[in-house]
């Protein structure tokens, strides 16, 4: 039998890292509500459905969030019960058993999981209806908002659940968890772009485009591979102004809850350096661009050593956003 902590591991090697370090019913928590979310990715993303089944869909989610609908209505009409490769299908196809654990969490702790993945479904479906045009940062940035942005409010509640002082800076924490999930999805972004091409989302705001004189479709046409690199460059520089916020929210949280830091240390670095090795490297524009798992493991053990400490952490981001280190 399939459980939650191996569908964690199938959907996310790298997350599952930092929920698994978590102590106890945080642990549980932050599992949880990934797992809900991965519910709504597989909606979103789905290349075999409509945007007007996805949106039906991701309405019929956000009411079984809200307990307003049987959660057996969705799972018979998403016939993903075939698809056994995709990690998320898998997810989908457990989302009873998902929904169970959630119930059996604290009552505060399952309010905050609710409201922010009900948020973010509802932004998708928004997304979707509206269909792939980023016209420029600000529509970039909302989109992220709805995917990203509330995962950083939704940790930060879980966060501040578990922890009195965390509990105590949470109006300070909160800008800056925005920042931090709006960083991973930039790097995202610019890791996936040759993806997201290829099944007809280009993320990339067509002001960034104009701005060299160049269409968002001319971006991965070789004979515009100077001005794509310029837009590349534009993309980077935005991930680096949310890294460095992100640097800053994980400066904050407390040395003694070291989990808590891990957890936040490890997709920051690896988000960090896939920036490094992603600036000025064309190949971003054919394929996607991944750091190694010998670079994986490294950083995990590293953060686990040093992890506690802020000055080592300002060093060590210095140090992985130079290629070659």
């Amino acid at each position: 039998m399939t459980t939650l902590r191996d569908m964690l591991r199938t959907a996310s090697r790298t997350f599952a890292l930092g929920i698994e370090r978590l102590p106890g019913v945080l642990s549980d928590a932050v599992m949880v509500a990934y797992l809900l979310l991965r519910v709504s990715d597989y909606l979103e993303d789905n290349e075999q459905m409509s945007s007007e089944q996805k949106v039906a869909l991701l309405r019929l989610w956000d009411q079984i969030l809200a307990g307003q609908a049987d959660v057996r209505q969705l799972t018979l009409q998403m016939n993903c019960d075939s698809d056994t490769e995709n990690p998320d299908a898998i997810v989908a196809q457990h989302a009873e058993d998902v929904l169970a654990r959630l119930r059996s969490l604290p009552a505060e702790v399952q309010e905050p999981i609710i409201n922010n993945v009900r948020e973010s479904t509802q932004g998708m479906a928004r997304w979707v209806a509206r269909g792939p045009v980023v016209g420029d940062e600000a529509d970039m940035d909302d989109y992220m908002h709805e995917v990203a942005g509330r995962v950083g409010y939704l940790l930060t509640h879980l966060f501040a659940w578990y922890s009195y002082t965390i509990r105590l800076h949470k109006d300070t924490l909160m800008p800056l968890a925005r920042e931090f999930g709006l960083a991973l999805q930039t790097v995202n972004v610019i890791r996936g772009l040759r993806e997201d091409y290829e099944r007809g989302w280009i993320f990339v705001p067509e002001s960034f485009c104009a701005a060299v004189h160049i269409s968002r479709d001319q971006l991965f046409q070789p004979e515009h591979r100077t001005e794509a690199m310029k837009v590349l460059d534009m993309l980077a520089d935005k991930a680096e102004r949310h890294l460095r916020a992100a640097l800053t929210y994980l400066k904050s949280l407390p040395p003694w809850q070291h989990s808590i830091r891990l957890f936040c240390i490890f997709p920051l670095m690896f988000a960090v350096r896939t920036l490094a090795i992603s600036r000025r490297n064309h190949q971003v524009l054919e394929s996607e661009a991944k750091i190694t798992r010998e670079e994986v493991a490294r950083i995990v053990r590293d953060s686990t050593f040093w992890g506690w400490s802020n000055m080592w952490l300002d060093h060590y981001y210095r140090q992985l956003s130079v290629v070659g280190e």
